[in-house]
């Protein structure tokens, strides 16, 4: 795959019309994984129709979502080669690249609502975290959001005991593959658009993801229950590749700028909305029970999940953990 990436490169390349061209317009491919008709589906093309538009046709925004272009496992590399110009990863994705401080999102009940995700993405923190992006030949643009996770599995999930044995997808994390060790599961990395055919054919047992993202890919149609947990957020970074980026002209970088700015606001009021008609939806097809936890249950599962803090801190960083527990003014416990 990466002769695959190395050649879409080198043919961007050679086919690019660069900034300075008159003739024709700035191609910017945008690519990601999930389906048009979620949160990051319709941002993305939210953004493409306010870049055409404030950029008077200059710049042609080509989105492919669904993985058409690239697997999650590929699609990091393909930005950084210049295969395509943006991306929106979750943040998952930057650990396995070497910017690890990305996965403290991942840690379980780290962000306990909106209101907080938005001190730490709209404050200093967040911003502090998209510069860390500039190593690796990325500029981070906005922060994204998809929603909160719940649990599904083809059993009933209300004690941390009931997620012993079970095999889970997840993303590449290794504070995702913490958080199932810690209820005694085994996690396993698989590219989401892998996932539905996995449940279906019970190479693994359950997954923890969004309502917009279950109901879209059809996981409710091959899990028995659904637990709502809320325990984790799955938001993503809108990144370009820095090189594209730098060498725009200012006033379409600024229109961009401009653009991505609405469409981070469009698709961020979207989620909540999003994510309740999803839930209704699965709800209406009846084949996934949804589960709703007890205090009391809730409680044992915040409790099952704090030994991952410890287990993490030295990869994530401790300081920065703090800083969001700070940020938040909460603890996972409460």
């Amino acid at each position: 795959m990466r002769k695959l990436i190395l050649v879409a490169a080198s043919i961007a390349a050679l086919t690019f019309v660069g900034p300075a061209s008159a003739q024709s317009p700035i191609v910017l491919k945008f690519s990601h994984v999930v389906a048009s008709d979620t949160p990051k589906g319709k941002a993305a093309d939210k953004f493409k129709e306010l870049a055409e538009k404030y950029t008077n046709g200059k710049v042609k925004v080509e989105v492919y979502p669904n993985s058409t272009l690239y697997k999650d496992k590929e699609e990091l590399e393909a930005l950084q080669l210049g295969a395509v110009q943006m991306l929106a990863p979750s943040n998952s994705k930057f650990g396995p690249i070497g910017i690890k401080e990305f996965e403290v999102f991942d840690l379980p009940y780290i962000l306990p609502d909106l209101k907080s995700l938005r001190k730490v993405t709209d404050g200093p923190l967040g911003a502090q975290l998209l510069k860390k992006l500039d190593a690796k030949g990325m500029t981070g643009l906005a922060y994204w959001d998809n929603g909160f996770k719940q649990m599904s599995a083809n059993k009933k999930l209300v004690a941390p005991s009931d997620y012993k044995g079970l095999k889970f997808r997840i993303q590449s994390s290794k504070v995702l593959e913490a958080q199932f060790r810690a209820l005694g599961s085994i996690p396993q990395v698989m590219a989401f658009s892998d996932v539905y055919q996995a449940l279906q054919t019970g190479v693994v047992d359950g997954q923890e993801n969004t309502w917009s993202n279950i109901y879209t890919q059809k996981m409710h149609e091959v899990q028995k229950y659904a637990t709502v947990t809320n325990h984790g957020y799955i938001g993503y970074v809108v990144v370009v590749n820095k090189k594209f980026w730098d060498g725009l002209p200012g006033d379409v970088r600024d229109e961009l700028s401009k653009a991505m700015k609405e469409a981070t606001e469009f698709g961020n009021s979207q989620s909540a909305k999003e994510n309740d008609d999803a839930l209704a939806e699965i709800k209406k097809a009846g084949k996934t029970e949804i589960v709703t936890l007890t205090p009391e249950q809730d409680e044992a599962m915040r409790k099952a999940m704090l030994p991952v803090y410890k287990d993490v801190a030295s990869r994530v960083g401790q300081p920065l953990i703090d800083e969001f527990l700070k940020e938040t003014g909460r603890s996972p416990m409460n």
